[in-house]
């Protein structure tokens, strides 16, 4: 989905963001992700960034394996995702209904002292330089194994999909829809965002979509749903 801002590469972004911890949540550049946002911190987050050129926010996953002493304050991963400000309504009851365009992944440097009541982290985006180029590696996916993993996820879990918006989407929105979609853990999500490149995200989607249906023809299994 296009954005009003141009970002040619990671010197265009600011090496400080804030960062919003949410397990489970998985942002991709380019990817849309709507966020209902109430916690008192969260909404002060995003009245400070809106007000900022950038209107960036960092979405990142507790790391739920090696949590920390402070339930308050877990320990992240260290990879995320920058995603900009393109909507923003208010529900009337105190609540921001907000929707993130992912820009670009980043890997965090430190957390930075803050006075804010949310966390803020240095960031680098340098080693995802290709997340700045629109559909970067397209062709090296194989869309046939990413749309038959899908069909068949669909049919063991008696699902429906929009398949004249599937057959429409370009290689990049569709796999990285799928990949943000997913009911997978945040270990498997946190491997989706940390591929290298499309093809290997897409590799990896397929692989996992397979693993949870072996599971589903397994005796004493039971499949995700």
């Amino acid at each position: 989905m296009p954005i009003n801002a141009v970002y040619h590469g990671p010197g265009d972004l600011p090496e400080t963001i804030p960062v919003f911890p949410l397990p489970g949540a998985l942002l991709l550049p380019r990817g849309q992700m709507p966020l209902n946002i109430f916690e008192p911190r969260y909404l002060a987050m995003i009245d400070d960034a809106l007000v900022s050129r950038h209107r960036l926010i960092g979405m990142i996953q507790p790391d739920t394996a090696h949590p920390g002493a402070d339930e308050e304050k877990p320990n992240l991963y260290r990879i995320g995702c920058a995603g900009r400000i393109t909507q923003l309504a208010e529900s009337g009851d105190g609540r921001y209904l907000i929707q993130l365009i992912g820009v670009s992944r980043f890997r965090v440097e430190e957390e930075t002292p803050s006075r804010t009541q949310y966390r803020q982290c240095r960031v680098t985006y340098a080693p995802f330089a290709d997340d700045f180029i629109a559909r970067k590696g397209e062709d090296d996916v194989d869309r046939e194994a990413v749309l038959r993993a899908l069909t068949n996820f669909l049919t063991a879990n008696d699902l429906k999909a929009d398949w004249d918006g599937i057959e429409d989407a370009p290689n990049e929105a569709l796999v990285n829809a799928l990949a943000m979609m997913s009911p997978y853990s945040s270990a498997e999500k946190q491997a989706l965002l940390e591929a290298p490149d499309l093809k290997t995200r897409a590799e990896i989607l397929v692989a996992m979509t397979e693993i949870e249906l072996a599971k589903g023809n397994t005796p004493g299994e039971t499949p995700l749903q």
